[in-house]
């Protein structure tokens, strides 16, 4: 399932969520396992992705300031480094930016001529994977796990 999903037919930014990384384990049960796939005429690439519960509190957040027309950086505190310009001066469109810091050290930038209605729709993709995988363990205090009643 989208978490994140942009294309202007030529380039596409996608980011994939595969499932819980480990299901029943409790201080790990609400991490997801999630790749990200970037294709353009002239690259394509796939990288995978842990998601932790407050990157999609993070990711809800980002969207609410592209809407506000800032530039975000998202998953800044791991790899891969997202970010996602909603007006690039330069090309006069949306840009996403996309970073793997940890193994490759390969950047790529894809600007993108979206439809109105895209921050909407990551809106929309975002509440899917929300209701597909709710959080189902609380952090009580740090390092101190149990499941939501």
């Amino acid at each position: 399932m989208d978490l994140i999903s942009l294309s202007d037919g030529d380039n596409s930014f996608r980011v994939r969520v595969l499932g819980r990384n480990s299901p029943g384990l409790l201080h790990l049960h609400d991490q997801l396992d999630a790749e990200v796939l970037v294709t353009s005429s002239f690259v394509a690439g796939r990288l995978a992705m842990p998601l932790i519960p407050s990157d999609l509190e993070d990711w809800s957040r980002a969207l609410d300031e592209l809407a506000a027309g800032q530039d975000v950086c998202w998953s800044e505190d791991h790899s891969p480094r997202i970010r996602i310009q909603p007006h690039n001066e330069e090309r006069g469109a949306v840009a996403v930016h996309v970073e793997d810091l940890a193994m490759s050290y390969v950047s790529v930038f894809l600007p993108m001529g979206l439809e109105d209605g895209w921050i909407d729709e990551q809106r929309r993709l975002l509440e899917l994977v929300r209701t597909q995988w709710p959080s189902e363990v609380l952090e009580s205090s740090p390092g101190v796990f149990e499941w939501r009643r």
